[in-house]
């Protein structure tokens, strides 16, 4: 869990690409309490508790490729967007060139060697998020499904330092992250059974009550991906798919 400003390495903000972008406001205001501030002729930031924890915006743009699906995209906090560039191609990644964003930071999307994207910041006066992880609604966990779980910790280890975690837990193996001694994410296997499911990065946001969080999905239009399940000594999560297409988790921690 974490408060405060983010630390070089971790999480420090999400960005939501989303067609239907004023239905979706709607949505995950009344699932997850957002409240928004307009970006005036690009979107919206999106607040827990009155504190900034990303941004929303409409998949359907001028700026965006087509093609692109509806996702929430991972923002990981380094000293140098363009060192982090130059290490994530070095480990076997991909880079597209870093830019500016105003005189928030600067910013590159980057590629794992098994292709999930995430994108670094560079904070000038744009520092990412210091919200409160513990509230609901609020982004408190990030978790990576890869085809080559040894390759993509070699690879995050020597890109931010992250020391790789084995859990002894049943099923598929899990991976934790570590960034110093804060644990920031983790990693499973994309197994046959999961399907034709690509490498990538996924987003887990706080609930006080993961069940009446499933049903209130339903009732709104969304469909529940992931029955709501027990992870002992964690919480209690499931996968929801918005009515506009977008994956994420919902957790209820217990500790």
């Amino acid at each position: 869990m974490t408060m405060g400003t983010r630390k070089t390495g971790e999480f420090c903000w999400i960005n939501m690409l989303t067609p239907q972008p004023e239905q979706a406001r709607a949505f995950f205001g009344k699932l997850l309490g957002w409240t928004y501030v307009e970006i005036p002729g690009l979107g919206h930031r999106v607040q827990v508790g009155g504190r900034d924890i990303g941004g929303l915006f409409d998949l359907d743009g001028p700026n965006t490729p087509k093609g692109t699906p509806a996702y929430i995209g991972v923002m990981v906090k380094v000293e140098s967007a363009d060192a982090a560039c130059a290490k994530v191609t070095s480990l076997g990644g991909k880079a597209k060139p870093a830019f500016d964003i105003m005189d928030q930071g600067r910013m590159a999307v980057c590629f794992d060697p098994n292709g999930a994207e995430f994108d670094v910041w560079e904070p000038k006066k744009g520092h990412g998020t210091d919200a409160d992880s513990t509230q609901h609604g609020a982004p408190s966990w990030f978790e990576t499904m890869t085809t080559d779980v040894d390759r993509a910790a070699e690879f995050y280890s020597g890109l931010f330092g992250w020391t790789p975690e084995k859990m002894p837990m049943p099923g598929p193996q899990y991976t934790t992250f570590k960034h110093g001694t804060a644990y920031v994410a983790g990693m499973m296997q994309i197994t046959p059974q999961m399907g034709k499911v690509p490498p990538h990065w996924g987003t887990y946001f706080t609930v006080q009550d993961a069940d009446e969080t499933a049903r209130e999905a339903v009732k709104l239009g969304a469909k529940l991906c992931v029955p709501a399940q027990d992870v002992p000594g964690i919480g209690r999560f499931c996968g929801i798919t918005s009515p506009q297409g977008v994956n994420f988790h919902v957790i209820q921690y217990t500790r």
